[in-house]
């Protein structure tokens, strides 16, 4: 094996060796996309969740209100809304 085929050589096992070097961390990469993506959507889901139950309970809370200070002199919130 000449200098020359030798340095080629050397020069390919490199290459080889960056490219999954590369890959491997372009993998490591998706993975941790993915994963913080997925962190992320259960997050969102939740705060949404917690969003949607605090609504509720405000409206419950609204409802009762009314229902509790309705003097029965006006018609009710509910038949006095111009929509449905």
């Amino acid at each position: 094996m000449t200098w020359k085929q030798a340095l080629l050589l050397s020069c390919f096992s490199a290459v080889v060796l960056l490219s999954t070097e590369n890959r491997q961390k372009l993998r490591a990469d998706e993975l941790r996309r993915e994963y913080y993506e997925e962190q992320r959507n259960e997050f969102e889901n939740f705060v949404e969740e917690q969003n949607d139950e605090q609504e509720e309970r405000s409206r419950e809370a609204v409802e009762q209100w009314r229902q509790w200070h309705y003097d029965g002199l006006h018609p009710s919130y509910l038949y006095n809304r111009h929509h449905i």
